[in-house]
C-alpha cells in the first residue's frame, strides 16, 4: 500500500476529522512562507522580521511596521488551491469539523470553508484602539498608519510576537484535536509555539502528517509532498 492509498484508507474510516495547517497550505497559491529560504524571515531588510512583528516594535515604529504588514503579509488577489478546495468539500461531506490554521491570509474562508479557527488571527479584521471599532480590510487606509476617525491608530487583529493567542479560540481549538479520531497536519514544521503545542493534546487513533520538509513527529502516516497534489489524489466516497 503507497502513501496516497494508506491516506484515503484513513479518511474512508474516519467520522471526526480535524485538519491543522501552517504556511505550507498558502504557499502553493502563491504566499510566501516564513521559514524556508526564500521565505520572509531570511530576506533583508533594515530590521529583522520577526523583530518588526512584535508589538514592541510596533508600538514603537508604526510606521516602519505598517509599511512592512501591508507590503509583505496583507496578500490579496490570491485564489484558494487544491488544498483549500479539498478540505471544503471535506466539511462539506461531514467528516471534517474543523479547520485550525496558523495563517492570517483568509483562504481557507474565500475556498468556502465554514468552521476555521485562526490562531494567529487574520488580515481582514482589525480594531480601532481608541474605540475599538471594527474595520474590514478594505476600510482601512493601507498608505501611512491606519487612522480611525476617533482619531486611534486601526491595529489588524493579528497575533504579534509578545502577544497572546485568544484564549477562546485556543480552547475552542483544544477541544476539537482532543475528540477527534483523525488529524492531519499539512503545511507546518510545528516549530511555532504555542499553537505548535496543540497536537499534544490529539488522542485519536490517526496522526497524518503532510509536508514537503520531513519534520520529527510521532505519525500515523508522514507525506513529504506539496499537499495540494496530494489532496488531488484523495477520492471522497
Amino acid at each position: 500500500m503507497n502513501n496516497i492509498e494508506e491516506l484515503q484508507k484513513i479518511i474512508d474510516s474516519s467520522s471526526n476529522i480535524v485538519f491543522f495547517g501552517g504556511a505550507g497550505v498558502s504557499t502553493e497559491s502563491g504566499i510566501k512562507d516564513f521559514r524556508s529560504k526564500d521565505g520572509l524571515y531570511n530576506q533583508v531588510y533594515d530590521y529583522p522580521p520577526e523583530e518588526i512583528l512584535s508589538h514592541t516594535f510596533y508600538k514603537q515604529n508604526p510606521e516602519v511596521f505598517f509599511k512592512f504588514y501591508f507590503d509583505k503579509l496583507v496578500v490579496t488577489g490570491i485564489e484558494p488551491n487544491e488544498c483549500h478546495k479539498f478540505l471544503v468539500k471535506l466539511e462539506r461531506s461531514g467528516k471534517l469539523k474543523a479547520i485550525i490554521t496558523q495563517n492570517i491570509d483568509g483562504l481557507h474562508e474565500l475556498a468556502g470553508s465554514k468552521n476555521v479557527l485562526n490562531l494567529h488571527g487574520t488580515i481582514y479584521k482589525n480594531t480601532c484602539e481608541k474605540c475599538l471599532k471594527k474595520y474590514t480590510l478594505d476600510e482601512i487606509d493601507r498608505k501611512g498608519i491606519p487612522k480611525c476617525s476617533c482619531g486611534g491608530i486601526i491595529k489588524p487583529d493579528v497575533v504579534l510576537y509578545e502577544e497572546a493567542l485568544d484564549e477562546k479560540v485556543m480552547m475552542s481549538a483544544i477541544k476539537y484535536i482532543s475528540e477527534c479520531d483523525t488529524i492531519i497536519v499539512g503545511g507546518t514544521s510545528l516549530n511555532v509555539y504555542p499553537a505548535a503545542g496543540l497536537i499534544r493534546f490529539f488522542k485519536g487513533k490517526n496522526l497524518v502528517v503532510i509536508n514537503l520538509e520531513k519534520i520529527n513527529q510521532p505519525c500515523t502516516l508522514q507525506i513529504n509532498d506539496k499537499i495540494g497534489e496530494v489532496f488531488s489524489k484523495i477520492k471522497l466516497r
